[in-house]
Order: C-alpha cells, then sequence, then structure tokens
C-alpha cells in the first residue's frame, strides 16, 4: 500500500459503478432488502479507504466492493456478510476500531469483522510467510461464525483475480497456498465454481507456459464440442419435452487444472481425455419429495437414447457427499463414439453445488443437523483446533488430510452408514465408532473376514471391530491409522501414559542417585550421556516404561571418564561446536528475494542444489528455496514438497532465472510406447544416437501380443534436450506415445 493519492473522477465514477453492480446482485437475492445498511457500510469504508491504493495502483475500495460481489452473487450470502466484506479491511487498514464498527453497525457485523481482522495481513504483507498458524486461526473463527471463512474464501478469491501486480516469488507463494489449503477447503465448503476458478488460477501463475497450450488447444475445438453437444441433446430435449419436465439443459468444459492433473495422474495427452465435456441436465420437480424420483426418470430417457458405461455411475442423490453435494452422474457414449459425461440436478442440487453452505440455509435443508455430513466435518476440525498440536507445521500436516479427502461409506454389522476418508483403516473405524472401542481394538472383521488393524477399508464394506479391555494402543497405531480423529486420540492416550512413566522413572532415578551417586543433582547429566537420550525427560520416560534399567556396573565402568562426557555434554548444550559452523553459513540476509535468483552453472552445488525428490532438470519451471544452511534447492514448481513449502515457508521462496548448462549433464528417462513390428527399436536408436548424438545408458523395451512399451535412460543437459527428443521420436513409425519420465 502507498501513501494516500486523490482519486480522479474517472476513477470515482468507476468505483460508484462497481457499487451499483453490487447492489444489482443483492437485489436479484431472495433475501431481504436492505439497501440502506449496505450503501452505509460502503460509504464508511469508502471514506476510511480514500486515497489509499492497492499494489496494482487502483483505489483500494475496489477491493472491498469485489469481495462483497463474490459474497453477493456467488455464494449467495445477506446483507451482514455484504457489509462485513466492505469493511473487512477497515480495522486492519485504518485507525478504525471494531468498537467503532459495532457501534456503528451492531454486535453481528463487528464480530465478522473483528474475525476477519485476526487473520489478515497476511496475503499480501511482508509477514505473509506463518500461513499455517494464519490457517489456524482461520479455522478457529468457524466457530464464531462461518461466514467469516467464507468472506476470507472471497478475499482470496479477489487476490487470486489480482495478482499479476506482485513479484514472481510472492505469485508462487499465494498461488501454493491457495491450491493447498484453499481450493480444498472451497471444495468441503461446497463452493465448487470458486474451488474450480481458485484451482485454474494458482495453475496460471505456477505453470504459465502450460497454462496457455491447454487453454489453447481447449479454445481451438470449441466450435467441434459444441456441434457434438448439439447432436447429443437434440434427442434427449425432445424426449424430455414429451415428458413435461421443467428443465435446462447446458454444456460445460472441464477446467484447464482439471485437464492438466488427469494428464499428469494418468500419463495422458490431451486427446486421451474423454470426459473433456459433460452435459448438465438441471431439472424443477412439481414436488420437493419426487426430487430423487425425476432424477431416474432422466437418467432411463438418456440411457434409452445411448449406451451407458456400466463403470461411470455415480450416485450422489441417496448418498450426498461430505460437503453436501448432490447429482447423479452417468456417462454415456455420444452420437459420434465419443464418451460423455450427463450430471442430473434439480435446481436445488445445483444451487447447492454452486454455493455450497449458503445454499443449504436458503433451501431450509437439514444442514444444521448434527448427523448432517458436512456439519461432521466441521465438528472435526474443531477437534483437532482443540488439541493442542506441538506446531503449527504438524497441525497444517492434520487438517491436510480432512481438506483433501474423498469418502467412502462403510457399514456396521447392524447396517449403519459410516463415512470415513479414502484409505482408511479397520482401527480409523474403531475410533469413528467410539474412542474407547478404538483404545481397546485388538482387530477387525471386514465381510466376515478377520483383517489386521491396518486393513484398508473399502466403500461397501461392513464391518465389526473385535476388541479386549486389557488392550491398549501402542505408538506403532500412528502407522494404522490416517484420520485426524484416530491420530489425536491415540496421541492422547500415549502422552498420559508417557506422563505417568515420566513421573515415576523421576522417582526411580532419583532414588538410584541418592543411594548410588552421593546425590549429587549433576549425576543425571551423566546418565543421559551414558544412555544416549535426548533430554531429562526422556530418560525418565525410558526409565518409567522399564526399557532402560540403572546399571551400577556400567556406570562405574565409565567413571574415569565422566570429565570427557561432561565436556562433551558442555559443548552440546552450549552450542560450542555448532556455533561457529552456524555463523559461517548464516548469511541468510545475502539473497535479495525480490530478484531472480541466477542459477549460474559455475555454481551449481555450491550457491544451489537441485533436489532429490523431483529431479528437476536447467530451463523446468521452478522455483528456490532458501533452506536452514543458506543453500537454494531447487524444486519443479509442481513438486508435492514444494506445494507445502509455498503454504508453510512462503517468505523463502525465490523466483529463478536459468543460464545455459554446457559441461554438467543429468539422467533423464523417457517412457516409449507403440506397436511392435521389425526395425522399431533400430528407429529410435538411431534418432537418439545419429540425429541427437545422446549418450544411451540403458533401455529396457518389453513386448506382449503385438504392443511394446519400455524406458530409455540417457543424460542430458536440459529439459529442452527432452522436449527435442519427445519430438523428434514422435515422428517415428508405430510409437503411439513419448513421455518424459523421472530419472531415478
Amino acid at each position: 500500500m502507498s501513501l494516500r493519492q486523490t482519486n480522479s473522477k474517472e476513477e470515482d465514477d468507476k468505483i460508484e459503478e462497481q457499487f451499483q453492480a453490487l447492489l444489482t446482485d443483492y437485489k436479484s437475492s431472495p433475501h431481504r432488502q436492505k439497501v440502506e445498511l449496505i450503501t452505509k457500510a460502503f460509504n464508511f469504508a469508502n471514506d476510511a479507504h480514500r486515497g489509499i491504493r492497492r499494489r496494482s495502483g487502483e483505489p483500494y475500495i475496489l477491493h472491498p466492493i469485489a469481495v462483497a460481489r463474490i459474497v453477493a452473487k456467488d455464494m449467495g450470502l445477506g446483507s451482514t456478510s455484504i457489509c462485513s466484506a466492505l469493511l473487512h479491511d477497515v480495522v486492519e487498514d485504518t485507525d478504525y476500531t471494531v468498537e467503532d464498527i459495532e457501534n456503528l453497525f451492531g454486535p453481528k457485523i463487528a464480530q465478522i469483522v473483528n474475525g476477519l481482522t485476526k487473520i489478515a495481513g497476511g496475503i499480501f504483507g511482508d509477514k505473509a510467510s506463518s500461513q499455517a498458524e494464519n490457517f489456524r486461526k482461520l479455522l478457529l473463527t468457524m466457530s464464531e461464525d462461518i461466514r467469516v471463512i467464507l468472506i476470507k474464501m472471497a478475499d482470496r478469491l479477489h487476490n487470486m483475480r489480482t495478482l499479476d501486480s506482485m513479484q514472481p516469488n510472492k505469485q508462487y507463494k499465494i498461488a501454493g497456498e491457495t491450491q493447498y489449503l484453499y481450493a480444498p477447503l472451497a471444495n468441503r465448503l461446497g463452493l465448487h465454481s470458486i474451488k474450480s476458478e481458485l484451482e485454474d488460477l494458482s495453475f496460471k501463475y505456477e505453470h504459465p507456459e502450460t497454462y496457455r497450450e491447454i487453454s489453447a488447444r481447449i479454445a481451438i475445438e470449441e466450435n467441434q464440442r459444441l456441434d457434438i453437444y448439439t447432436q447429443f441433446s437434440t434427442p434427449v430435449r425432445a424426449r424430455l419435452d414429451k415428458m413435461n419436465i421443467d428443465y435446462d439443459m447446458t454444456w460445460r468444459t472441464k477446467s484447464i487444472y482439471s485437464v492438466w492433473r488427469k494428464m499428469e495422474s494418468k500419463q495422458i495427452s490431451f486427446e486421451e481425455i474423454y470426459d473433456l465435456c459433460a452435459a448438465r441436465v438441471i431439472f424443477r420437480p412439481k414436488d420437493i419429495t419426487d426430487e430423487k424420483i425425476e432424477c431416474w426418470n432422466i437418467y432411463t430417457v438418456i440411457t434409452d437414447i445411448y449406451k451407458l458405461h456400466p463403470e461411470r455411475i455415480r450416485d450422489w442423490v441417496s448418498r450426498p457427499k461430505a460437503n453436501g453435494y448432490q447429482a447423479l452422474h452417468l456417462t454415456v457414449m455420444g452420437p459420434q463414439g465419443q464418451w460423455i459425461e450427463v450430471q442430473i440436478r434439480s435446481e436445488r442440487m445445483n444451487d447447492i453445488a454452486e454455493k455450497g453452505l449458503a445454499a443449504h440455509v436458503n433451501y431450509k435443508t437439514d444442514a444444521n443437523e448434527p448427523g448432517n455430513e458436512l456439519n461432521v466435518w466441521l465438528r472435526t476440525i474443531r477437534d483437532i483446533l482443540e488439541n493442542p498440536g506441538p506446531s503449527a507445521m504438524d497441525f497444517l500436516d492434520s487438517i491436510k488430510l480432512n481438506l483433501y479427502a474423498t469418502e467412502i461409506f462403510v457399514f456396521t454389522p447392524k447396517g449403519e452408514i459410516k463415512t470415513l476418508p479414502q484409505e482408511a483403516t479397520a482401527l480409523d473405524f474403531a475410533f469413528a465408532l467410539h474412542s474407547q472401542i478404538g483404545l481397546n481394538c485388538i482387530g477387525a472383521k471386514v465381510n466376515h473376514k478377520l483383517v489386521p488393524l491396518s486393513h484398508k477399508l473399502l466403500s461397501g464394506d461392513q464391518v465389526e471391530i473385535l476388541t479386549s479391555k486389557s488392550h491398549w494402543p501402542q505408538p506403532d497405531w500412528f502407522n494404522y491409522v490416517t484420520t485426524t480423529h484416530a491420530r489425536n486420540l491415540i496421541n492422547k492416550y500415549l502422552q498420559k501414559d508417557d506422563r505417568l512413566a515420566v513421573h515415576q522413572g523421576e522417582a526411580i532415578v532419583k532414588a538410584f542417585i541418592a543411594e548410588h551417586l552421593q546425590g549429587k543433582p549433576e549425576s543425571v547429566n551423566l546418565l543421559i550421556q551414558i544412555y544416549n537420550v535426548a533430554s531429562k525427560e526422556e530418560l525418565f520416560r525410558l526409565v518409567g516404561k522399564l526399557e532402560i534399567v540403572l546399571d551400577l556396573e556400567l556406570i562405574m565402568m565409565t567413571n574415569e571418564k565422566r570429565k570427557n562426557l561432561f565436556v562433551r555434554y558442555f559443548n552440546v548444550t552450549f552450542g560450542v561446536n555448532k556455533g561457529s559452523k552456524k555463523s559461517k553459513n548464516n548469511t541468510k540476509g545475502q539473497i535479495d528475494k525480490k530478484k531472480n535468483f541466477v542459477l549460474e552453472e559455475s555454481h551449481f552445488d555450491v550457491t544451489y542444489k537441485f533436489s532429490p525428490c523431483c529431479r528437476p532438470l536447467p530451463y523446468d519451471d521452478a522455483l528456490g528455496y532458501i533452506n536452514d544452511v543458506n543453500l537454494v534447492e531447487v524444486h519443479k514448481r509442481s513438486c508435492p514438497v514444494a506445494t507445502k513449502l509455498k503454504s508453510a515457508h512462503g517468505d523463502r521462496l525465490l523466483s529463478i532465472e536459468w543460464r545455459p548448462f554446457t559441461s554438467h549433464t543429468f539422467q533423464a528417462g523417457i517412457e516409449v510406447k507403440g506397436v511392435d513390428g521389425i526395425g522399431v527399436l533400430n528407429d529410435i536408436t538411431r534418432v537418439l544416437s545419429e540425429q541427437l548424438s545422446m549418450s544411451i545408458q540403458k533401455i529396457h523395451i518389453e513386448t506382449k501380443d503385438g504392443i511394446f512399451e519400455g524406458i530409455i535412460d540417457f543424460q542430458v543437459q536440459s529439459a529442452n534436450d527432452l522436449d527435442t527428443l519427445c519430438t523428434k521420436l514422435g515422428q517415428v513409425k508405430n510409437l503411439t506415445s513419448v513421455k518424459r519420465v523421472d530419472g531415478k
């Protein structure tokens, strides 16, 4: 933010235009019309932010107005939320206080603004790095008013839409946070359209070239897809019209990020994505109780006309997703031989799919009932927040599973359904039933067959838990669970058990020292050295659990070395050995984070290194991360480790600039697939050795039923070499697929 600067008439006109657009969005909603209150909030915020500008140079007030429009139009929230969105930065950025807001607009708006103020100052500020703590605060506000987190999502969306004005390293940081935390959170809250836009915008800044390529490919074939849709929809419309169903039929294209993610996860080309488009039938039932029947009636119409893909039916009408999403999905063979996905929703289901939590309230559904899946998830988040985790990063790891989880449905022996995240185990199920059942669990029967605690469950499994009152959690149970709920309960029990062991062990150690070591308190330090433990508490815990038995003979044998041991203890404790090394390397301030970090070949493995987790090559889409010893780690931007670093350590990120590598080479590989034939392998090796002069290190090719596939390893100087190679090999006859693979 810069110094105050007077608006021009053109800017004032734009502000007024955007505010009137906000009022238009609001007036078209079903909420009670409180235009005066919204106008009052706008005038107050406009005056408070007058003359202040964003980094882009535009008047700051345009940001709160844009956030309020998202809240009104995309989320369907009412006047309280709209006013709070208009005022959300007033307390943070001006001299006004929460008490001023309360006096002017009442306690509810003041409470929401206060919640937003607590989690402000991170998105564009210099202190924007501690996102784990920031995210914890964000979720804590849910217990006060869920509208706080909804407005924060709108705030994040508008910041992503206006990210162009930021430096590249800040763009990577904010895009990474959004992809890692905010997009999954939007999905969990049922904000599907916002979730998709957040993902696309994050992808746009992390992989700009790939984003443009996929976007262009989608645009080129738009007319062809419309022709397919017209042919597909014409007979369906005729049948639905004949049945007097009140409906709308639309066509949507898969988001750019979803296309890329599918290409990456399935290792397929753009041409191989068969569900690039989907038809959507949104109907208005004559009676709300007939929603489910009408869904299946429309399903019958479509499957009478087109052949059904039997493995691509998803019934989320009978059993909604955890975020409240309801729809019937099916895939059929279209008129031109393409698979086409069809989504069938009522108008109510569609509103909930697009606007999430707010739409639940508008339609007076059972969203507030104790058993509602969305409320179950919110309670799970609150349980995590109430558990005093050791650090913000541990909290981030815990919350991640609950954001990303895909649900499975598991049955009890009595036929009750329990929802669990995918990859959940029998032990997770035990803790989902009751904490005591989990703590005493010894095994399970899945579909009447005995399985271990670590057995992973599948949707439709019927599970019976076996317990014993003499059986209690062990440390290795952490390897058997995936849910945070189970992990927290195991941790609480083991902590309680550890506290008791520490208390007992301390008494044993003190008695031993009093009897055998003349009662000298410093003897505890000697025992720590002899038994090679990290701390006094750890010594007490292991002694209390009888994992260490104090041995007088061993102590007497080391008695002559006590002086040397004490010197070692002094060095470790006071950092004598570490200090000089740390001061030698502690030059973190010398790297200018505002400029591109130049990757000179002569500095390779000196000031920077390539991360082994993703093995980048020169000219890959990459970023830098300043580690604890001031060495820059280079990661691919799509690397999972880099994604977490963006969320947790955004202040250490660097945008990088490649320089040519001429002497270093790096191991790389390609995967080839095609139709087997005489001379194919010879054609491949000739391209590598003769046309490109590449040194082949290893070839592994397998053929089966006339099809071959394999991996070829070689040395390259950059990612550009790989691109050239893939292009050249793509011209080889009978080769159907050429892809880069990790050169591990």
